[in-house]
């Protein structure tokens, strides 16, 4: 077996990873979620073969936007299908994840209701002296994802429902990594973002749930949503071998490794 090597690029808020092989292997090419990125990298290692890959980041609807136009061989997707989505895309569901709810670790809360969330991010609820349990006062420093993202559907989706809106006056951000270093930096902050990104915030229970792993394979967290490989129509060759192995027992084995397995 060819050995891989893996090489991350930064390139502003975008990431590449390669994984290289022999000239004659195939390549195979992702772009989308941030928030399904570092699975994607997990996968990619841990395919055996020489295939190589590429993987890119941006958000869920430029994965879906790219697969269409033939750009990449999967459109990674952590929102679900939408009527508004290109004709002929297939969603392969491969996982699946929790969305937190996180502070800064100065403003520790021991429990947030869905009632707190909807006013808070609505904008209905503006300073921290107005929200149980918080240990802090003043403005709250609200800050969401760019309409492009996938973890920016499922929160509407999960937590926000179709009669409340995420207020306009919010900082959006581009990716989980750039909501976790506000959080970090704000002690005002409240935001949303993957729980493979809430290392230095405060992870805050939703019902009584806190937002973890274990209770999102468990099915107790109600904030979990599904990661998707969107491909444009049925994959076949290479593209058709990984989707399978990632589906299959071998790939499904690294999900459950940090992911909810689908």
């Amino acid at each position: 077996m060819t050995r891989k090597f893996v090489l991350a690029l930064a390139v502003g808020t975008l990431c590449a990873l390669a994984v290289p092989a022999a000239s004659s292997a195939a390549t195979l090419t992702m772009s989308g979620s941030t928030s399904i990125y570092p699975l994607a990298v997990a996968l990619a290692k841990g395919y055996p073969g020489n295939t190589a890959f590429r993987v890119l980041q941006g958000g869920s609807d430029i994965g879906v936007n790219d697969v269409a136009r033939g750009r990449v061989t999967y459109g990674l997707s952590s929102r679900d299908p939408q009527a508004s989505d290109p004709k002929g895309l297939v969603f392969n569901r491969i996982a699946r994840d929790g969305v937190c709810i996180s502070t800064n670790p100065a403003n520790r809360l021991a429990n947030i209701s869905r009632a707190t969330v909807q006013a808070i991010f609505s904008g209905q609820v503006r300073n921290w002296k107005d929200v149980p349990g918080s240990t802090i006062s003043g403005p709250i420093d609200l800050i969401s994802r760019t309409p492009a993202s996938g973890t920016a559907d499922a929160f509407q989706n999960i937590f926000m429902g179709q009669s409340r809106r995420v207020a306009g006056n919010a900082s959006q951000k581009a990716s989980n990594g750039l909501v976790q270093q506000a959080v970090r930096s704000s002690k005002t902050a409240i935001a949303y973002l993957d729980f493979k990104f809430t290392a230095g915030t405060s992870v805050v229970p939703f019902n009584g749930v806190p937002c973890t792993l274990r209770n999102a394979k468990s099915a107790q967290y109600e904030g979990t949503r599904n990661f998707w490989m969107v491909t444009r129509g049925k994959p076949t060759g290479a593209a058709a071998s990984f989707l399978s192995w990632v589906r299959g027992s071998s790939g499904q084995r690294i999900v459950a490794r940090g992911w909810v397995p689908a």
